[in-house]
């Protein structure tokens, strides 16, 4: 791999415009289903749901309350580092950030399918189901980049 004929401060400036572009799609993603989830509550049949699809319910939405916490926490710190010659630093806790985001967000993905399972066709479908889409997140997410890294 070639080295790019750039400043560390040039590295640090392309570092995270290329994270924004990461966290604006993550991003979109945690705020449709944090918006979802929000609505089911109150949605007239939440009243049905079982003690059990209650804990998933809580659980998913714990998962992506930290997932969107993260994610759009790297606007803030930018907020407050700005002009203040700390991009290395900013790129660095963000990226870190990113990290985690990613990782409550494909629970809350996950969470999410398998309460969805659970509540129409039962747990059976849903351990499955779920079991299936959290192998598919670790293999896809990551996995496949680690092997072609």
């Amino acid at each position: 791999m070639a080295d790019r004929d750039e400043t560390p401060d040039e590295r640090y400036d392309r570092n995270w415009n290329e994270l924004l572009q990461e966290l604006r799609v993550a991003q979109t993603g945690v705020q449709l289903l944090f918006a979802f989830l929000l609505t089911l509550p109150f949605s007239t049949r939440f009243p049905a749901v079982s003690p059990g699809q209650k804990v998933t319910y809580i659980v998913t939405i714990l998962c992506t309350t930290v997932s969107a916490l993260c994610l759009i926490a790297p606007v803030s710190h930018h907020r407050i580092l700005f002009r203040r010659g700390r991009k290395e630093e900013l790129v660095a806790v963000s990226s870190n950030l990113a990290g985690v985001g990613l990782w409550f967000l494909w629970l809350s993905v996950v969470g999410a399918v398998f309460l969805i399972f659970q509540f129409v066709v039962g747990m059976s479908w849903a351990v499955v189901v779920g079991a299936v889409f959290a192998v598919a997140f670790i293999g896809i997410w990551y996995v496949l980049p680690t092997l072609k890294r």
